[in-house]
C-alpha cells in the first residue's frame, strides 16, 4: 500500500514538474521526424500481465519492420532519429512511462518490464527467469542502477542477478535508495 501510495505521489508531481516537456518534446519529435509523438508497445510485468508500455517516440517509423531486435548501444543504432538519440541518453524518452505508473501498470521501482518476444526466449534460456514477474515491473530497477544496457541473453542473465537481489530485499528504503542511485546515474550521463 505505501510503495503504492508513493507510487502515485512522486508520478503525479513529477508530470507536473516535467509538464513543459510534454509540449517541448513532441514539437522536436515533430520537427525532425514523420510519426507518432508517442511509442507504445507491449511489455511483460506481475504475473506475466502484459501492459502497454508509453515513450516517447525515438525511432524512425519504420525501424521495427523486421521485429523487435537487441542493439548493443544507441549510439550506432540508424533506427534512432538524431533527437531520439538525444532523447535516450537523457532518459527523457522515459518520461511517459509516468503516466503508466499512475495507472498501476509499473510500478517506480522494479525489474525492468521486457517485451514479449524477448520474455518467450529468456524463459526458455534461462532458468528461472518467470520469478523476476513476481513482482511488479519498474521504470528503474537495481539491475539498470548497477548494470550496463543489456543487448544478449548473458546480459538478460546478469540482470536477473540483480533483479532476484531486488526481489529478495526489498523495503521501501532500498526502493529510495535505487530512486537516488537512477536520479544520479542520470546527471552523470
Amino acid at each position: 500500500f505505501v510503495k503504492r501510495f508513493l507510487d502515485i505521489c512522486l508520478s503525479a508531481f513529477l508530470l507536473i514538474v516535467l509538464s513543459p516537456l510534454f509540449v517541448i518534446i513532441p514539437i522536436l519529435i515533430k520537427a525532425t521526424s514523420k510519426g507518432a509523438i508517442l511509442f507504445k508497445h507491449k511489455r511483460i510485468s506481475v504475473k506475466d500481465t502484459e501492459f502497454t508500455i508509453y515513450k516517447f517516440r525515438s525511432m524512425h517509423t519504420d525501424a521495427e519492420k523486421k521485429g523487435a531486435v537487441w542493439t548493443e548501444n544507441n549510439k550506432n543504432d540508424p533506427r534512432i532519429t538524431p533527437i531520439g538519440r538525444f532523447m535516450r541518453e537523457t532518459h527523457i524518452d522515459e518520461i511517459p512511462q509516468l503516466i503508466n505508473i499512475l495507472k498501476g501498470g509499473i510500478s517506480f521501482v522494479g525489474p525492468r518490464p521486457e517485451r514479449p518476444e524477448f520474455v518467450n526466449g529468456l524463459k526458455k534460456d534461462i532458468l528461472y527467469y518467470d520469478l523476476r514477474h513476481s513482482v511488479k515491473a519498474g521504470l528503474t530497477g537495481w539491475a539498470q542502477v548497477n548494470y550496463k544496457y543489456g543487448s544478449s541473453v548473458e546480459d538478460a542473465r546478469e540482470k536477473l542477478r540483480y533483479d532476484f537481489y531486488y526481489i529478495k530485499n526489498r523495503t521501501i528504503f532500498f526502493d529510495i535508495l535505487i530512486v537516488l542511485k537512477t536520479i544520479a546515474k542520470i546527471f552523470t550521463y
